[in-house]
């Protein structure tokens, strides 16, 4: 639990059990590029024995997304899901289906971006790039 303990105090929070909890379940969830609702860590808490109630479990979440520990995405059509923060740029398609997320980066997308902003006479500061897609028949 120190990676976990270290993360927590460096973001200025205070180290508890459900904060630790939280941020174990957010952070095993992203090796599988897996994002979370709320509702999903308080499920995955009860079913591990954990009490920890939802509403901590949201306040949690607030304060790891304040902290930058967490980045939240509200995809059309649901809820908040939660991922951890890792720093590097990734854009998301959303299967309309079955609500998958999938994570990818693609170099072209991003150069033409820029090139797009640069042509309006912009720069780009910040982006969120969502497909919302279906597979193929």
């Amino acid at each position: 639990m120190g990676a976990e303990n270290q993360e927590i105090r460096k973001a200025g929070l205070k180290v508890t059990l459900p904060r630790i909890k939280v941020l174990q379940l957010l952070e095993a969830a992203s090796e599988s590029s897996h994002h979370m609702s709320a509702e999903e860590v308080y499920k995955s808490l009860l079913d591990a024995g954990e009490d920890v109630g939802l509403a901590t479990v949201y306040r949690v979440l607030t304060q790891f997304e304040t902290a930058g520990l967490v980045v939240r995405h509200n995809f059309e059509g649901g809820h908040s899901v939660f991922e951890i923060a890792k720093g590097e740029h990734h854009d998301h398609m959303v299967c309309t289906e079955t609500g998958a997320i999938i994570e990818f980066c693609d170099t072209e997308i991003e150069a033409l971006q820029e090139q797009i902003a640069k042509k309006h006479g912009y720069e780009i500061v910040d982006h969120s790039l969502v497909l919302y897609v279906k597979p193929l028949a």
